[in-house]
């Protein structure tokens, strides 16, 4: 005579398959190393300290843009596009002077770096922008 096994619901699962629940954990793992570094959105930026090198003692040209917007070669006030040809010039002279470039401290970044780009295409490769030292 064969014996009937009574079968509950609860009977059949006696093992727990638990390769989904790795694959979730390892797809939630990777998403958020990838998200992670996006996530920075309030970094604070602190300005390094002013010690950059000393500034050229002879052979060096000064071009400042003023709070008003004006142009200066050497204490020399120029217009935009008389700057351009001056700068041109020197750059040909050998030996090439250094560039020191200024900018008034209320100015727009962005009006400093069009002038460091206008002294870039005028042949000054390696401009230096002048700041003042720290706490004068």
């Amino acid at each position: 005579m064969r014996r009937r096994r009574n079968r509950t619901p609860m009977a059949a699962i006696d093992q727990i398959n638990v390769t989904p629940l790795l694959d979730l954990t390892f797809l939630l793992l990777i998403a958020f190393m990838i998200t992670m570094p996006l996530m920075e959105y309030g970094t604070s930026v602190k300005p390094p300290e002013m010690n950059g090198d000393d500034l050229p003692q002879e052979n060096f040209t000064t071009v400042e843009l003023a709070r008003d917007g004006t142009y200066l070669l050497d204490k020399k006030v120029v217009s935009r596009e008389e700057l351009a040809e001056n700068l041109r010039a020197l750059a040909l002279k050998e030996p090439k002077p250094d560039l020191l470039v200024r900018g008034d401290g209320k100015q727009n970044y962005a009006n400093v770096l069009d002038l460091l780009k206008l002294a870039r295409t005028c042949g000054f490769k390696d401009a230096m922008l002048v700041t003042s030292a720290e706490g004068k």
